[in-house]
């Protein structure tokens, strides 16, 4: 794709595809890697001779990573070029995979699991903003639908990769498995990804802002964790420091006369308001759901992992069919109409999960998880391209980064605040454990009336058709 031959208005050509399958490679690797080591936490506790309390850092501190990562992706794509941005990001979550790998103590996977997280905080919302940038608004809504079903399918095969890997491989594999498609992506991404240019003015980075938000976030998130475990003084020092540090980055946004790392003025602006509490809200209701099925299959059922992932497959096709659906209708129906039919059927998928007590047979569970996947593909991608094909291509590594920060923040929030609700509900249900799970999934439902709320804020009219922006050569930075 050269500087002085844009791409056709409205055409996914097969170069756009490419683009866009060595863009995703490095999503599903990053998004795959958050769940693909949870199924290896008892191998890890034996390995390293750890209690499970200890253990469960390696998860919460990737996670922590990631969420304090994702606020600077815009800064470093503006300032260093979305490309060289992206390629930076898969070198470290490389370099962090090969260090979990050779890990010698729980304490050093931890650290090393850090910074697999910092770059994996970074790949997602930094391809998605250069795929939108090299597609342009006309093309953007058709091939982020299809781009953005790989966070959906990742927490579903995630389970059934790491069962297959454990179950012939030793656990230094659940990381090493990373090299060969990092590897891939960036030699293919140095040949095929145009180059996007830096941002022609050059802001300097928000550094007051960068110490409250990321760290505010992941002290909220470790308060939010601490309270699942039921230590109260730490849980309450990490909210509390936590929402201070939110609030003060708040007003140092509103405040300052730079460029804020997040603008909190972009979530009054119709329509990424609406659009963000709906992302917030799916990202709470989808990975919360993934915390809580796997966890009821085996607590409840006695599955193993792999059976459980197995099970929860049915949501993986769903959101597969339904990014097909929304690849072809998103340039002909209404934003709003797709993602209120899709919460609609997230809705519709997830009730049934309320009546777990009465004994759920296993096709109604797989009936009701392919519901589910289908309604959420026809969410995300919608309420991305809203955003992608209505703001300045300048603007574009920070709103993705905002987005994928609140979807991230939702399903970290989200999961933690049902980790809360179960272990309250296991209490008083003791010791009928599937009316506990029941009782919880009515929180979900909450999370998507919340969801719907929003969308309903959404624009009635389809995306505006503009051209795709000019590109720098492949050959430059």
């Amino acid at each position: 794709m050269s500087a002085d031959a844009a791409p056709p208005r409205d055409r996914v050509d097969r170069e756009l595809l490419r683009i866009a399958f060595i863009l995703v490679l490095g999503t599903f690797m990053a998004t795959l890697d958050a769940t693909i080591v949870s199924v290896g936490i008892d191998r890890l506790t034996d390995e390293f001779d750890v209690s499970v309390a200890g253990i469960q850092w390696v998860t919460t501190g990737y996670l922590l990573a990631v969420v304090a990562a994702v606020p600077a992706s815009g800064w470093l794509a503006d300032r260093y070029g979305g490309r060289r941005t992206w390629l930076a990001a898969v070198g470290v979550f490389l370099l962090g995979s090969v260090l979990c790998a050779s890990a010698w103590s729980v304490t050093s996977l931890i650290v090393f699991r850090v910074i697999q997280g910092l770059g994996g905080g970074l790949l997602p919302a930094t391809g998605q903003a250069l795929l939108a940038r090299v597609a342009g608004p006309g093309r953007t809504g058709r091939v982020i639908s299809v781009v953005a079903v790989v966070p959906l399918l990742s927490p579903v095969f995630g389970p059934l990769a790491g069962g297959s890997i454990l179950s012939v491989a030793p656990w230094p594999w659940l990381f090493l498995v990373n090299l060969p498609i990092g590897l891939a992506a960036a030699l293919l991404a140095r040949r095929y990804v145009p180059a996007v240019p830096p941002a022609n003015r050059r802001t300097p980075f928000d550094l007051r802002g960068a110490l409250l938000l990321s760290p505010g976030l992941a002290v909220l998130v470790f308060g939010l964790t601490e309270v699942a475990h039921g230590r109260t003084v730490p849980a309450t020092a990490g909210l509390i420091v936590g929402l201070a540090m939110l609030a003060g980055f708040t007003v140092h946004g509103l405040r300052t006369r730079g460029t804020p790392l997040v603008d909190p003025r972009l979530f009054t602006r119709p329509p990424f308001g609406a659009a963000a509490l709906s992302l917030l809200v799916l990202g709470a209701s989808v990975f919360g759901t993934m915390f809580l099925l796997p966890l009821y299959f085996q607590t409840s059922r006695g599955m193993s992992a792999w059976e459980a992932g197995l099970l929860l497959a049915p949501q993986g096709l769903g959101a597969a069919a339904g990014s097909v659906l929304v690849t072809r209708t998103i340039s002909k129906v209404a934003p709003r109409t797709l993602v209120v039919t899709g919460i609609v059927l997230i809705l519709a998928g997830t009730a049934p999960f309320t009546q777990l007590h009465h004994g759920l047979p296993d096709a109604a569970i797989a009936a009701a998880l392919a519901v589910r996947g289908f309604g959420m593909a026809m969410v995300g991608a919608p309420v991305m391209n809203i955003v992608y094909s209505r703001i300045e291509p300048e603007h574009l590594p920070r709103a993705s980064g905002a987005l994928n920060l609140l979807n991230t923040v939702g399903g970290s929030i989200g999961t933690a605040a049902l980790a809360v609700v179960l272990q309250n509900r296991l209490s008083a249900r003791a010791p009928d454990i599937p009316a506990a799970f029941g009782d919880t999934f009515w929180w979900v439902l909450g999370f998507c009336l919340c969801a719907a709320a929003g969308a309903t804020r959404l624009p009635r009219t389809g995306v505006r058709r503009e051209s795709g922006p000019e590109l720098a050569p492949r050959g430059r930075q």
